[in-house]
């Protein structure tokens, strides 16, 4: 327990994930590099024995349009705003396999030593929207965990709320169907109640990537606290900002600072998540990679120094239930 970990989980969900901020302005040729660059990722990962936890947007799954609708829920999430909806969505605007579905990339995923299959809920759930219900949210986690094992057999421990939503009172459901672990959010005011966002709690995130603005965020294990009848929480550190072709002083500075955190946390042998969309490599995958690489070369460093060991959220589970 003494060791410091580092750990990565990645919020993989294609147009998904932003459907609703992009509506049908969305460019084809930015997925197909992120679809391109997830088996690069993949690469550098087992070159490094980097442990990492792919949380997926359960209709990623599906091989068709025909199979997703099999696996959608009957209960679907009625938000008062119908367009948060991927189902209202799609209704509206039909489905195209190349920016909906993955499951060549997810058995990628699964074949590549250290990497945790986790879950994004079934179809980018947000569990804070006025007008869903427990039990909706409730379907949509089955959802996800059938799919999961009628295709590859896999049972999911882990998960991650879309866009950070974290609703305290589902936490419960989240055990009861098979999630020990969660992802929770820094415990810096900017990163409370994402759900109600404005231009100061913005603006104070985007600052904090460069400079410090907010408290440390790595933490020591022992604040890995599970609560009864809740899964345990693993706070995020830092999000990975998307590298910046057209601005080289940001990009160097926002990385030294990911580096420095990391430091401190093998220092004092403490805990440092880091945490990305695998399409904001679809911006520039070259540079996005190539800053990938620094990450994980300094990461070697650490643990060669340090002693820092790479764990994804199931490892830091199970560490933690072997602990108590």
């Amino acid at each position: 327990m003494s060791q410091a970990i580092f750990t990565i989980s990645l919020d993989f969900e294609l147009l998904w994930g932003i459907f609703d901020k992009v509506g049908t302005k969305y460019r084809v040729d930015y997925f197909s590099k992120t679809r391109a660059l997830i088996p690069e990722m993949l690469d550098l990962f087992a070159e490094n024995q980097i442990a990492v936890t792919w949380a997926t947007v359960g209709m990623l799954f599906a091989e068709n349009e025909e199979e997703w609708r099999s696996y959608s829920p009957a209960n679907l999430p009625s938000y008062r705003d119908k367009s948060l909806s991927a189902y209202e969505w799609t209704k509206a605007n039909g489905i195209r396999p190349e920016v909906h579905f993955a499951p060549e990339l997810i058995k990628k995923v699964l074949d590549t030593p250290l990497q945790e299959l986790g879950s994004h809920t079934f179809a980018h759930y947000y569990t804070l929207m006025r007008g869903q219900s427990p039990e909706q949210f409730r379907e949509d986690l089955r959802a996800t965990q059938k799919i999961a094992q009628d295709k590859f057999g896999v049972k999911m421990n882990s998960l991650v709320f879309p866009r950070n939503h974290i609703n305290e009172l589902y936490l419960p459901i989240c055990l009861e169907e098979g999630y020990t672990q969660v992802r929770s959010n820094p415990k810096n005011w900017f990163w409370q109640e994402t759900q109600h966002e404005d231009l100061s709690k913005k603006w104070f995130r985007s600052a904090d990537c460069f400079f410090p603005i907010g408290k440390r965020t790595s933490f020591q294990k022992e604040e890995l606290v599970k609560f009864r009848n809740e899964p345990l929480l693993i706070p995020a550190s830092r999000i990975l900002r998307p590298y910046s072709k057209a601005n080289a002083l940001f990009n160097s500075v926002r990385l030294t600072r990911v580096k420095n955190e990391m430091s401190i946390a093998a220092k004092k042998s403490e805990v440092y998540h880091l945490w990305w969309h695998p399409h904001n490599f679809g911006t520039d995958p070259e540079g996005a990679l190539s800053e990938l690489k620094a990450i994980l070369i300094h990461f070697r460093r650490l643990n060669e120094k340090w002693g820092m060991k790479s764990l994804n959220m199931g490892q830091i589970g199970e560490m933690m239930r072997l602990a108590d």
